[in-house]
């Protein structure tokens, strides 16, 4: 079975008298690197009897017409057998471990008695989180074939994509097949590699199952990269701005560096650094700016409309070679919170009282996307500056609007001040109540006084302490908090009597 740490081709077909090579696949560590490496026939008793191995042993029925190389540094091993004959028909085990029962993909070889050569199995590989390019080689010369990338799988080949508009889920925005050149050959460009993408390829033309241009590619992804993780979102607001910087290797010498529109495999180019922009984004998309010697280059976008939400492509072409990285526009028509912390924070646009700018203009750059934010003007979207976890950030949109927002673990929360405007309400009425509460404990003590005899220590007691009309209504919530919790409970008591 094909898997993430070993696959190769599934078929093979030789001439008899003629030779064939197998090339195993593995992905490179130090398990696999050492191991023993082995080749097997399965006999029909479903026992794999070993041809050749890396311990040294070899089958006397095959001394001297089978080898082994294994190349340890690339994470493949290659099997050749020559002088074929008609019983080398079967299948095949190519594996890794100490027994035949370990590691291992199976296929099956047929040889006849005139039969073409198959062109070798390609090896590509890419970082994670990187991207490829494969060229696939001339086929259909006329075009009008769809041209397929499929993944060889247990039972058979399973289509990734094609030039029909077809994409597998899990490569969504992030694979795309080159328009065909006139030799007939065309390149599989793919991005945000994922370890799961290791594996056994096929390209071409026409229907899967034929052969058309056939090319078997194998695909290693390694673990380990020092690509940083881009972020895969990007936000912006109807008739607003941003922009986005894109990276490249700065010691390559690219020829056309480019952002394009993905849409189903396809990516129509928008805007390149030799001037060209798609009639649709005239006057609101340009390379603003470029930076040798860092290797990116900044593309900014404006008036953004709903329409323009979807996959872009950042792209560096040197020959058949590009590099290139995948972001997701999304465009909101109100935001007042950011939903995701690796998306950029928005403000509604409103109406400036004054053309005054309320912060200041700055740039946020995002694992690999520059964020523009500016200011506040009529009908653009703005982002906000940066502030660390916990501070407020208060923005003047209009005279009578105040929002504030506080950023916390790369969370916004936002809230409009019209809370504040209850405070000239609800102040009076609390110093109201608080001396009307006074005034009534007050004239309830005379009354228990009164009726105890001692009315008159009461009154004296009164005429020491007056109640002043003219108490400040700070004073007058610190009295209210500190009543101790007996006399609140006696007051309680004697107003229930």
């Amino acid at each position: 079975p094909v898997s993430s740490t070993l696959y190769g081709s599934r078929f093979l077909t030789g001439e008899v008298g003629g030779s064939v090579t197998h090339q195993c696949f593995y992905s490179i560590m130090p398990a696999n690197r050492h191991d023993r490496k082995y080749w097997c026939k399965i006999a029909g008793s479903g026992v794999c009897y070993t041809i050749i191995s890396t311990t040294g042993y070899t089958s006397k029925t095959h001394v001297g017409r089978v080898s082994l190389e294994d190349i340890p540094q690339n994470g493949t091993f290659m099997v050749t057998m020559t002088e074929l004959k008609k019983n080398d028909t079967g299948t095949y085990r190519c594996g890794i471990g100490s027994t035949n029962r370990d590691l291992y993909v199976s296929l099956n070889l047929t040889v006849l008695a005139g039969a073409g050569a198959l062109e070798p199995t390609e090896l590509v590989r890419g970082e994670l989180r990187g991207s490829v390019t494969v060229l696939c080689p001339p086929g259909d010369t006329q075009g009008g074939k769809k041209r397929f990338w499929c993944k060889v799988g247990r039972t058979g080949c399973t289509l990734i994509a094609d030039t029909e508009g077809y994409v597998g889920k899990n490569y969504e925005g992030r694979i795309f097949i080159t328009p065909q050149e006139s030799s007939g050959a065309f390149k599989i460009l793919i991005n945000d590699l994922k370890k799961e993408d290791s594996g056994l390829y096929r390209c071409g033309t026409g229907r899967l199952s034929g052969q058309d241009s056939p090319r078997a590619v194998a695909l290693q992804v390694t673990a380990a990269s020092a690509l940083p993780r881009r972020a895969k979102f990007l936000s912006g607001t109807i008739g607003g701005s941003l922009s986005l910087k894109c990276h490249y290797d700065p010691k390559g010498n690219y020829e056309k560096k480019y952002l394009c529109r993905w849409k189903e495999a396809h990516c129509s180019l928008l805007v390149d650094a030799d001037g060209f922009v798609h009639e649709s984004y005239k006057g609101r998309i340009q390379i603003a700016s470029s930076d040798l010697d860092h290797g990116t280059y900044t593309v900014v976008m404006s008036n953004l409309r709903e329409e323009d939400a979807g996959w872009y492509w950042c792209g560096a072409k040197n020959g058949h070679t590009e590099h290139t990285s995948s972001v997701k526009l999304r465009i909101q028509k109100e935001t007042c919170s950011s939903e995701d912390p690796e998306t950029s924070t928005l403000v509604k646009p409103t109406l400036s009282s004054s053309p005054t700018a309320y912060s200041t203009p700055t740039q946020r750059s995002i694992t690999g996307l520059t964020y523009a934010m500016g200011t506040i003007t009529q009908s653009t979207s703005t982002l906000l500056p940066t502030a660390p976890p916990g501070t407020l950030v208060t923005f003047v949109t209009s005279p009578g609007e105040i929002y504030r927002e506080r950023q916390v673990h790369g969370y916004v929360s936002c809230c409009s001040s019209g809370e504040s405007h209850l405070l000239p309400v609800v102040l009076p009425a609390l110093i109201l109540l608080i001396f009307i509460t006074i005034t009534l404990l007050a004239l309830i003590k005379i009354k228990l006084h009164k009726e105890t005899g001692e009315e008159s220590s009461a009154t004296g007691n009164l005429e020491a302490a007056p109640i002043r009309s003219d108490l400040n209504p700070v004073k007058e919530r610190t009295m209210e908090e500190t009543w101790s919790p007996d006399k609140v409970h006696e007051c309680r008591a004697d107003s229930g009597k």
